[in-house]
């Protein structure tokens, strides 16, 4: 688990590596433009009920711990939906379930040639 600290606020918000390393393009590609957005995502299970958002501007710092070493992976086309949501009025939603990896697809069976 990642964290992502706001502002002054000396408490961490946490959230999986792949979830806040996209989050972390997002968020430096529209800041550096001087962009502001909202980011919402429901409480996990050990908060109380309730979801947060946190309105995103140039002024306010912000910065990013990783639990990993190696950078995770940034799957453009997931990027490119988060960067439309996060310019929507709604703002951006977060969902863990977007960020769960990929499944590789399955090889189809090579069909043998026929020998003419």
């Amino acid at each position: 688990m990642g964290n992502l600290y706001y502002g002054s606020d000396t408490q961490a918000i946490s959230m999986p590596d792949r979830m806040l390393a996209h989050v972390k393009v997002l968020a430096a590609t529209k800041l550096r433009r001087n962009e502001s957005f909202t980011i919402t995502w429901r409480h996990t299970d050990d908060e109380a009920p309730g979801r947060t958002t946190l309105w995103l501007h140039p002024a306010i710092p912000l910065r990013f711990t990783f639990s990993t070493v190696d950078a995770e992976k940034i799957d453009g086309p997931l990027l490119q939906r988060l960067a439309a949501e996060a310019s929507s009025s709604g703002g951006l939603n977060l969902d863990a379930r977007m960020f769960e990896a990929p499944v590789e697809p399955i090889a189809a069976p090579v069909r043998e040639l026929a020998h003419a």
